[in-house]
């Protein structure tokens, strides 16, 4: 699985953290953090942090 953020998109209101916090994070600056290709057993919880994300920067595909 490869997830991708639209970082020009984001604007940091932490659906994702909450939705996903196995992927998404925030670092001391409130800047998203996530792991670009996390295991296949995460797909349910990236796939709901892209559906929670309010501006639709997260994008979730088969692994390339």
């Amino acid at each position: 699985m490869q997830i991708t953020v639209d970082l020009d998109l984001c604007e940091s209101h932490g659906s994702c953290v909450f939705a996903a916090p196995g992927i998404f994070s925030f670092d001391d600056d409130d800047y998203l953090l996530y792991e670009p290709a996390p295991d296949d057993g995460l797909r349910g919880a990236a796939e709901k942090a892209a559906a929670f994300c309010p501006v639709r920067a997260i994008t979730v595909a088969a692994a390339p």
